[in-house]
């Protein structure tokens, strides 16, 4: 079932969800439910609601946080208290939103969470997107990454990885790669397709560049042919397939870089 409000501030897109989904705090199970709502609050992945029958409420204490959503309302929080844990304004409802259906359902902070699963399987940085796909394709293409005219990386033993919504991921082997050119970050990001990545800055004469490439040590399974191989930003770096200079992407990361690029340089 998938249903679409109109409010002042736009639409809503709710949907039900034909997973299992569960949510723990200090080791008890707060909301367990095999009729989830997804709710695309933020463009690029849904949050799951729950429909309050399948909330443990006697583990929700009011509070008198009252936040504000120009699409769903005014939204009374609470705080979790569970396995001796508390999550403060962790848990959410919008009683009176103009989106009818959301108003006997409630929402959990992903963060203030200790576990999330979907079925038997558990879940980590956010829901999975029904609408996302990820395809990791081995490929013979030549494939070299430049940097101020430096190669980084020349390789055809790469992979690429097609993720809808962004421009295609070249994971290169790193026996291709320039690693004496990297050095390691203390940035670590969360994927909920691929897992936990690392990332190195790369250092061309007097310039550093941070966080430019980055790697899974370990991923999850349906990543797994990309354990150990290293991607560069393609917004940031001239990448060249079979020695054609590619167009560099616009994406949310070309606007983030623009706003460091002061820090390029080091």
């Amino acid at each position: 079932m998938k249903t679409e409000a109109r409010t002042e501030a736009g639409r809503v897109r709710v949907e039900m969800s034909a997973k299992r989904v569960r949510t723990y705090l200090g080791g008890e199970c707060v909301a367990d439910s095999v009729r989830p709502r997804l709710v695309w609050e933020n463009p690029s992945y849904p949050a799951y609601y729950f429909p309050i029958e399948d909330v443990r409420v006697d583990l929700l204490v009011p509070t008198s946080t009252v936040t504000h959503s120009p699409s769903r309302g005014d939204a009374q929080h609470f705080t979790v208290k569970a396995g001796g844990k508390e999550a403060v304004d962790a848990a959410w409802r919008y009683p009176e939103s103009a989106v009818q259906e959301l108003r006997d359902l409630v929402r959990f902070q992903w963060e203030g969470m200790d576990a999330w699963f979907e079925e038997d399987e558990e879940v980590h940085t956010h829901p999975r997107d029904p609408y996302t796909r990820i395809d990791i394709l081995a490929t013979s293409r030549h494939v070299r990454v430049e940097l101020d005219g430096v190669v980084l990386a020349e390789s055809r033993n790469a992979h690429v990885l097609f993720e809808t919504g962004l421009p295609a991921r070249w994971y290169v082997p790193k026996v291709d790669i320039r690693m004496d050119l990297l050095e390691p970050t203390a940035t670590v990001t969360h994927c909920p397709y691929k897992g936990q990545a690392e990332y190195w800055s790369a250092r061309v004469g007097d310039r550093l560049v941070p966080d430019l490439a980055w790697s899974y040590r370990t991923t999850l399974p349906e990543s797994q042919k990309i354990v150990g191989m290293v991607a560069f930003y393609n917004e940031r770096v001239d990448l060249f397939i079979e020695g054609e200079l590619q167009e560099r992407p616009v994406t949310k990361f070309s606007r983030l870089f623009a706003d460091s690029k002061k820090g390029d340089h080091r």
